[in-house]
């Protein structure tokens, strides 16, 4: 049977770190909108900030689902299921909020936090802050077992690959192009286009 917390202590903070990556779930208020569900990790771009607060790194994507849909209203659930060991899943749900890179604050939380970071800091694309209203696990006995092999390469060189093809801007350049509205058209990343001289 599963367990509801009253919130994140030392225990399960052990636990969610010792996980190698963690998925996000969100939706936007229209029934016919699309449910979106991302995997996210290494795990050291989630901290958990005190009993009721989390907060994870999110990086330049194909896609700002996430950032969009909380935006619009907030509601976020974070999952982490245990591939190894005794079979468990936690599902951490409240109200999210985006801090994008360059807002005020950004830098300060971003050093206290003490993410794991990118090989390209330019990929930092914004810092998702979630308040917590719900902490529970259950069995996860559906979940296979499966050997962490390590972290791919792809993500590093296709951002080293942007800037220097590119230039200095070029990710930021994608994010206006990728990033700007979800796939049913909510605002996403707002970034000001660059006064050409």
């Amino acid at each position: 049977m599963g367990k509801v917390f009253e919130g994140i202590d030392e225990r399960l903070e052990r636990w969610i770190a010792a996980q190698p990556m963690f998925f996000v779930g969100t939706a936007p208020l229209d029934p016919d909108g699309h449910v979106n569900v991302s995997p996210k990790g290494p795990i050291d771009t989630l901290r958990v900030l005190g009993p009721s607060q989390v907060a994870y790194l999110d990086y330049v994507g194909s896609g700002a689902e996430t950032v969009a849909h909380l935006r619009e209203n907030g509601r976020i659930v974070i999952m982490l299921c245990a591939f190894s060991g005794p079979p468990r899943i936690v599902r951490l749900h409240g109200q999210g909020s985006v801090l994008a890179a360059g807002d005020d604050g950004f830098d300060e939380l971003l050093c206290s936090c003490g993410f794991e970071e990118p090989v390209a800091p330019e990929t930092r694309r914004s810092i998702v802050l979630v308040s917590l209203d719900r902490i529970a696990d259950s069995c996860g006995y559906g979940v296979p077992l499966m050997s962490y092999q390590g972290r791919r390469e792809h993500f590093d060189l296709w951002a080293a690959k942007k800037v220097r093809v590119g230039g200095p801007e070029a990710l930021l350049d994608y994010q206006r192009e990728m990033n700007a509205a979800s796939i049913d058209g909510l605002p996403a990343i707002d970034l000001p286009v660059p006064v050409s001289e």
